[in-house]
């Protein structure tokens, strides 16, 4: 190539690009300073077995370029692309000789890579998954809380009435001296349960039964004049 270059630079700042297969592939490449004659290529691979995939001449039916006619951005799009497009492509500044054209600077590389949609689409229903797993662990543990609480409060519930049966009976008083008589007894019990159910709301029975009256001459002064038993019981 003639050494009447100076000052020449062609720059490819891609290292590394990644799409979707059906996109759209930019491939960037500009050059500045004084230029051989000859043309500016991409190519797809370096060495014996590269692949042409833009030429200034050639016709390239899914490439076109950023800014036609231009003789500093040679930037190109590559539609549609699929899986097999995949690799380094390397823009290639060439000097034309008698003989052909020889390589006179080549960017750096751009390594390209392509996604696959289904692939994506996979990586997206494995998340979805995942994520569904995950509110799914969220409810089950929730539940297993509000069960467990239910479950403390029954027991504390179970043990109130529990602690409160124990009583202490209230004694009855009656008048010593005359037995009391049936009536008497059932008034006396109705009495007592109307009392007892204002206290903490338990509810006290007593059962009365009177004795046979005593002869008078061998009944000691203050004995009782009947016997009772005094039940206490925890309302609901």
């Amino acid at each position: 190539c003639p050494p009447l270059t100076r000052g020449f630079k062609l720059q490819q700042p891609q290292d590394k690009v990644s799409v979707t297969a059906g996109e759209t592939l930019t491939l960037t490449c500009t050059t500045s300073g004084n230029a051989p004659a000859g043309p500016v290529k991409w190519l797809k691979g370096w060495g014996s077995g590269n692949q042409t995939i833009y030429d200034q001449t050639g016709s390239f039916p899914r490439v076109t370029r950023e800014v036609n006619g231009s003789n500093t951005d040679f930037t190109i799009h590559i539609r549609d692309v699929q899986p097999k497009d995949a690799g380094t492509y390397y823009c290639v500044k060439f000097c034309k000789l008698l003989g052909g054209d020889e390589v006179f600077q080549r960017g750096k590389g751009t390594e390209v890579s392509i996604h696959e949609t289904t692939l994506l689409r996979s990586m997206v229903a494995v998340a979805v998954v995942l994520c569904f797993l995950l509110l799914l662990g969220v409810v089950i543990t929730l539940c297993m809380c509000r069960r467990k609480h239910r479950g403390e409060a029954d027991s504390q519930c179970l043990a109130r009435p529990a602690a409160m049966g124990t009583f202490s009976p209230i004694p009855l008083r009656c008048c010593a001296g005359t037995p009391g008589t049936p009536s008497d007894s059932i008034n006396r019990s109705s009495a007592f349960l109307q009392q007892s159910s204002k206290e903490d709301n338990y509810i006290h029975y007593a059962d009365l039964q009177p004795l046979p009256a005593a002869p008078r001459h061998i009944r000691s002064p203050g004995a009782a004049c009947s016997e009772y038993a005094s039940v206490r019981v925890a309302t609901k």
